[in-house]
């Protein structure tokens, strides 16, 4: 399976974006992509103008069928493992995975994106980091880039290795214009002491030309072998 899923250092850090961003610059490419999440959460609470994450993910794969995208929508905007349990629901870890391999089927390139964090739990005992593990996909990371990314961002670096998965790069967004000496720091050192390649994204928004042509600054070709 080839592709990547992205993962952040914590809820809120643009990793849809960067999924969607992705997904719409390899679709604008020719390419056929297979953008699967394994839950959504927060239906109950949209952000007003935005798409939920399935259908922003669906729209820039030029798919009409945002439950193509996913398995398991849930209206509470909590961790998947709570909103499934206030929900009556039981996470089966296996049809998760089933679900994401059968949409590769045909495809060129999967993207998968997580659910909050590396370690945020699907179920009880089973993590988005274990997903990504048994689907056999590299990590891209989303993080911020102001104050506290190094730590985050170096600690999901730490994570996701120690398990034996890959880190294909970082990606600093909504990255300014003209960045500060903080954030240029961070970028800087991230790249030195995680080891990694740290690409930026600016702010994007969720029209799907925008995002592709966003996405089209990051080194894909690189980090996806295409």
């Amino acid at each position: 399976m080839n592709g990547c899923l992205v993962t952040g250092t914590d809820t809120g850090v643009g990793k849809t974006v960067v999924a969607a961003a992705i997904v719409a610059t390899l679709t604008a490419r020719g390419l056929r992509v297979a953008p699967v999440k394994p839950v959504v959460t927060g239906l109950d609470e949209p952000e007003p103008g935005r798409p939920l994450d399935h259908e922003l993910l669906a729209a820039a794969a030029d798919l009409d069928d945002a439950s193509a995208v996913t398995q398991l929508t849930f209206g509470p905007a909590v961790s998947p493992h709570l909103a499934a349990e206030l929900g009556g629901v039981t996470v089966e870890p296996a049809v998760l995975v089933a679900a994401a391999r059968s949409a590769a089927e045909g495809a060129d390139v999967v993207v998968g994106e997580g659910a909050g964090g590396l370690l945020a739990p699907l179920t009880g005992g089973y993590l988005i980091r274990d997903y990504a593990l048994d689907l056999g996909l590299p990590l891209v990371i989303a993080a911020r880039p102001g104050l506290g990314t190094i730590n985050h961002t170096l600690l999901t670096i730490e994570s996701a290795r120690a398990a034996g998965l890959g880190v294909l790069g970082v990606v600093l967004t909504p990255w300014p214009d003209e960045p500060d000496a903080l954030q240029r720091s961070n970028r800087d050192t991230i790249a030195a002491l995680g080891d990694v390649e740290v690409a930026t994204l600016p702010f994007v928004g969720v029209a799907v030309a925008e995002l592709a042509a966003a996405g089209a600054t990051l080194p894909l070709t690189s980090w996806l072998r295409l």
